[in-house]
């Protein structure tokens, strides 16, 4: 198939109502089709570029493009050339880059590993500048998984985080959204609070950090730590869910998600008297977690049934997302302890959100910000899109710093 011949109109200037209709109706008098067109403001700064087939008479146009850049106060460059707009082959991606904050060092650093992996980037967007500055990068040209190992090497040297995932279908389909609880969906760890009630809250707090680290296994650890809640008043577990502090952004995330039609699932090695309140209140589809023995409005110090651990919450993740009838790459599971691992895994994209090191490096990507709502910027939703849906539903959000 012979390449066909093309002219790239590219024009700058102020930004204002009528410039691209002024442009293209120019553009329709001339008889040329349109191949592709790319158009950002950047500060009230409008860059338009359009690429079109080349006319008989091009010089015709070339004059009548002019004469209306002119007109409106705009530069003007026209370049003929050959060939479309077409991505590289070897595969596509979106890179999502965040950082608080972002440093021209930084995006610098992640230009080079993608050139150097052979890649190039074809769009850059922003998707929020506060309190995260996060920008999307559409790269094309190298394997998700080459640019995944290249890059997350630049994130631990540079402080920063960066997602790598497919351009593909799964990105706009219905997902399912799987999350770890304590120090996840909700700050801090809700056995050591109820720790607290029984004087024990030291001791119980070195055995979870150990257990989070790898260091000891997980049943072993719950049931030697929930021992040491015997004789508690169940009262104490209202007392602890009345002090729950969601993670930040939490309730934006569910709530933008669910209006896109997510399903949400939390899979915790606490406790089921805390989640399924936690998921009534937040209106998540499944929960699953372990369920306190309660004799004589008292806490025995066991738990009931089977343990839900690293094994079993990758369990429970296949069988929400067979029960919905999603693959488990449109799965996304969040986590941050050694007993997320397998979840993580299993699921199409694992996020370690503020995670322990050995999860870090384990994981497709890792978010170090405390903003769990910092997700949906890898999901390719902007901060703008957040506020809008807000607005439409009556919801009042913080104005952006000036």
């Amino acid at each position: 198939m012979e390449t066909p011949e093309t002219l790239l109109i590219t024009l700058t200037g102020k930004d204002r109502p009528g410039v691209t209709s002024a442009i293209f109706s120019t553009l329709a008098r001339t008889g040329v089709e349109v191949v592709d067109i790319e158009q950002i403001v950047l500060r009230r700064r409008l860059i338009l570029g359009v690429l079109v087939t080349v006319p008989e008479r091009w010089q015709l146009l070339h004059d009548a493009m002019t004469a209306t850049a002119d007109e409106l106060g705009m530069s003007i460059e026209i370049e003929r050339g050959t060939g479309d707009n077409r991505t590289r082959p070897g595969g596509r991606s979106h890179v999502t880059v965040i950082g608080s904050p972002l440093r021209a060092t930084d995006m610098a650093g992640v230009a080079g590993r993608i050139a150097e992996a052979g890649a190039n980037i074809d769009r850059i967007e922003r998707m929020a500048r506060y309190p995260v500055t996060a920008i999307e990068l559409h790269v094309s040209g190298a394997a998700p998984a080459v640019l995944r190992t290249a890059l997350a090497a630049e994130a631990s040297a540079r402080g920063i985080d960066i997602a790598v995932q497919p351009a593909d279908l799964l990105r706009r389909g219905m997902r399912l959204i799987v999350m770890d609880v304590d120090s996840t969906l909700v700050q801090g760890e809700v056995i050591e609070m109820l720790a607290a009630h029984a004087g024990c809250e030291a001791e119980v707090a070195e055995v979870t950090e150990r257990a989070m680290r790898g260091e000891v296994d997980f049943e072993e650890s719950l049931r030697a730590r929930v021992a040491l809640l015997e004789g508690v008043p169940a009262t104490a577990l209202d007392s602890v869910y009345d002090s729950l502090q969601l993670a930040p952004g939490a309730r934006t995330m569910v709530r933008t998600l669910k209006r896109l039609g997510y399903r949400f699932a939390i899979v915790s090695g606490g406790f089921s008297q805390i989640t399924d309140r936690l998921a009534a209140d937040l209106g998540i589809h499944y929960a699953r977690a372990n369920e306190l023995e309660i004799l004589d409005g008292r806490l025995t110090g066991r738990v009931v049934g089977e343990v839900v651990d690293r094994a079993g919450k990758a369990r429970a993740l296949r069988e929400f997302a067979a029960d919905i009838g999603v693959p488990l790459d449109a799965v996304i599971a969040i986590g941050d302890g050694a007993n997320d691992l397998d979840m993580l895994n299993a699921a199409g994209l694992g996020i370690a959100y503020n995670a322990k090191p050995m999860v870090r490096d384990a994981a497709d990507t890792a978010v170090n910000v405390p903003y769990l709502d910092t997700i949906l910027y890898l999901l390719g939703i902007s901060r703008e899109d957040i506020e809008a849906a807000d607005a439409a539903a009556g919801i009042v959000t913080p104005a952006p710093p000036v």
